[in-house]
């Protein structure tokens, strides 16, 4: 018996979750008796709340979809999307330790008590969750669209079009496949473009799905509103602990199944070209190279202090090494489950061949390909519960800022039983944002690069605040206005101004590339007579399709049906390749990974240029307001949040206590020398991370 496309025993597997989930949500909802509770859990968060909290924050099983479909896409250099993050990991030692000092609750709070106004503080709390739903409808979508291809119809009940639609996907498959190695006969070359034109819209499936975007959206997006406007941080962080179960269960178990129905490693390689298997870049087809991945590391480096959830994380810490600790140990946990989503993502290309027409649901296509009845539904609560887990403490991060730097400023003096109410329901109203933004922009990928240059507005700084005295207020004024226009604004707007999205200049395309790289031969180059024997090294070209220059989707026909129909810009436009090519840089002539590089250079550069410049020609904080604050960023959180009100105190009696540890004395800059567990944690941090790649390159090298 099947109810939607799912087995009886998978349906009774999710719905006994969601019981579990929402019968957690109300016993922990008589814990929280005010706003601390609520948002930071009454800062009371050891070192095991701090790691499943941290590591369900970095390790939402949405991520297991991103991960595998750009590997799917690029071989596995595409896994550098999601472990970029590794090499940030020491960095983490000592930011969560400047987010726990700083002793606020929200990061809003941060520039009001910085700079004594509370402007930015408002301007941040209002981008932050245009920000954060962003985020939001990422997750919305990589659970839908893993989903998807595990709730099909029937093919006998396939209507006319619906039958026409998996047809068309199939006719496109085998035209592609035979465009990569030739170009197509003249008689061909019409129907290619017609059906190209429909797959880049997504209109072209495999197969047909009962699961639909709104209603999936509003009712997954439902539970968790009701979840957390019941139990809060809290709340999120028990589902967090068993969350983290469910995620290394699903991240592993569909590598057994996968290699016992290839034939074992070795028969992967045999199957996946090699040079799929480079970690770092992909002869010309990957976007991952080391100069993209060089300035992907740049720009999470420079932007990652953005999120506001570093500050309920670390906040909620009872102590500074929790906090630490927490976040270490869930950071580096997330890196050996990343390695597992991208070995995926390789079965992937085994089992399907290089041309799904969405690649976003190769997660769900190996699910259903590969799972028995039973570890299905484990597979789906993973997903939902990644989701619930991820929307969950965003949605508790959006109401603080919402009630603490929005609501309360405006309505003063009420009850605190008063805010409550405003914060959760606060909760509905960012959530369901969330889903009318995932309804519009379709792409996890698309939305992915997105979420990481949207952190650089905030991200530089809130980095500079922590180590930079000569930071002022009007320059972080500047700097977020003009990076908001350059990564945000523009990049929404030209898309939907149809004169500028049909623009011939805008819709420019890259010049088609031929690629050739020596390889193996496998068993069905042996067939198609490109070699004699399996194993022979031989020579294999590649022809590249010409890529949009400037929109993030592509550039399709404003009527699939014509091909004299003007073409027009799908997705987000990409100023950034947009002005390089104005400075007259040959950007038609850039490959996929140096288009990334442009994108990430300019995005992190220009905000750091901005600010530093405009801070050094406009006039500083007050001495005193900046003695205050450095001298409680040196000192350290108490036992108790009694001891520490007392050595807070006393660092304000006498601000130059701590001056003997800064590492350049009379600078502006406030940064301090190491103790102990700084040092130690660095470089333990460092020879983890060196581990965790040699780990992955041997992963990568079994049965070659």
């Amino acid at each position: 018996m099947t109810f939607f496309g799912l087995h009886l025993i998978d349906t009774i597997v999710i719905v006994a979750y969601i019981i579990s989930v929402l019968v957690i949500g109300k016993v922990l909802a008589h814990g929280v008796k005010g706003e601390s509770d609520f948002f930071l859990g009454g800062r009371s968060l050891g070192k095991w709340f701090q790691f499943f909290l941290s590591f369900g924050n970095m390790a939402d099983p949405g991520q297991a979809t991103t991960t595998s479909s750009s590997v799917y896409r690029q071989g596995a250099g595409g896994s550098w999307l999601a472990l970029i993050t590794l090499f940030l990991t020491p960095y983490y030692w000592f930011m969560y330790v400047w987010f726990r000092r700083v002793r606020l609750t929200t990061t809003a709070e941060l520039f009001e008590d910085r700079f004594g106004r509370r402007l930015l503080a408002t301007l941040y709390a209002v981008t932050t969750i245009m920000m954060a739903i962003v985020t939001i409808a990422a997750g919305n979508v990589v659970a839908l669209k893993t989903l998807q291809p595990l709730m099909v119809k029937d093919t006998a009940i396939y209507s006319v079009e619906e039958h026409q639609r998996v047809s068309d996907y199939h006719e496109f498959s085998e035209l592609r496949k035979q465009r990569q190695t030739s170009a197509l006969p003249e008689e061909k070359a019409p129907r290619y473009e017609i059906l190209k034109g429909y797959y880049d819209r997504g209109e072209l499936q495999p197969y047909i799905t009962y699961l639909q975007p709104a209603t999936f959206y509003l009712v997954s997006t439902g539970l968790v509103a009701i979840f957390v406007m019941l139990g809060g941080l809290k709340a999120s962080a028990v589902v967090d602990a068993v969350q983290a179960v469910l995620v290394i269960l699903i991240s592993i178990i569909l590598i057994p199944f996968g290699l016992y129905q290839l034939g074992g490693p070795s028969a992967l390689h045999e199957k996946v070209p090699a040079i799929m298997f480079n970690l770092f870049g992909g002869g010309g087809l990957s976007e991952y190279t080391w100069h993209s991945i060089g300035a992907l590391l740049f720009v999470q480096f420079v932007g990652i202090a953005g999120s506001q959830a570093h500050m309920t994380i670390a906040g909620s810490a009872t102590n500074e090494l929790a906090a630490r600790v927490g976040v270490v140990t869930g950071g580096f946990s997330k890196r050996f489950i990343t390695i597992a989503w991208a070995y995926c993502g390789l079965i992937a290309i085994a089992l399907f061949g290089p041309n799904l027409s969405d690649p976003d649901q190769a997660w769900g296509l190996l699910t259903r390909a590969l799972l028995p009845v039973g570890l299905v539904g484990v597979m789906i609560i993973g997903i939902l519960g990644g989701k619930l887990a991820l929307l969950g403490a965003q949605s508790v991060v959006l109401s603080g800022l919402v009630v603490e730097n929005l609501y309360e400023p405006v309505f003063p003096g009420k009850s605190e039983k008063h805010y409550m109410v405003i914060a959760r329901l606060t909760v509905p109203a960012v959530l369901g944002a969330g889903v009318a933004v995932g309804l519009y922009l379709n792409s996890v990928i698309a939305l992915l690069k997105f979420a990481i240059v949207l952190l650089v507005i905030w991200g530089v700084p809130i980095t500079l605040i922590f180590i930079w005295r000569r930071l002022t207020e009007v320059a972080v004024r500047v700097q977020v206005v003009s990076t908001i226009l350059l990564v945000a604004v523009i990049p929404w707007v030209v898309p939907a101004i149809p004169a500028l999205a049909r623009s011939e200049a805008l819709t420019a395309m890259s010049r088609e590339q031929v690629i050739t790289s020596e390889t193996k031969a496998t068993a069905s180059d042996v067939a198609a007579g490109l070699a004699s024997v399996e194993g022979q090294t031989i020579t294999k070209t590649v022809r590249v399709e010409p890529v949009s220059l400037y929109f993030e989707e592509g550039v399709v026909r404003s009527d699939p049906k014509d091909l004299t129909s003007p073409k027009t810009g799908i997705g987000l436009f990409r100023v950034e390749a947009y002005l390089v090519g104005l400075l007259g840089f040959d950007v038609a002539g850039f490959s996929a990974a140096q288009l990334l590089t442009t994108r990430y250079m300019v995005d992190a550069l220009f905000p750091i240029l901005v600010v530093m410049l405009v801070s050094l020609l406009t006039r500083p904080t007050e001495k005193a307001r900046l003695d205050r604050f450095y001298v409680r960023m040196k000192t350290p959180v108490g036992a108790t949040l009694e001891e520490d009100a007392v050595a807070v105190k006393e660092g304000y009696a006498n601000p130059t206590r701590y001056d003997h540890l800064k590492l350049f004395p009379r600078s502006n800059w406030e940064f301090t020398k190491w103790n102990r567990q700084d040092m130690l944690g660095f470089l333990g941090c460092c020879a983890l991370v060196g581990g965790i790649v040699i780990f992955f390159k041997g992963v990568l090298w079994i049965g070659s």
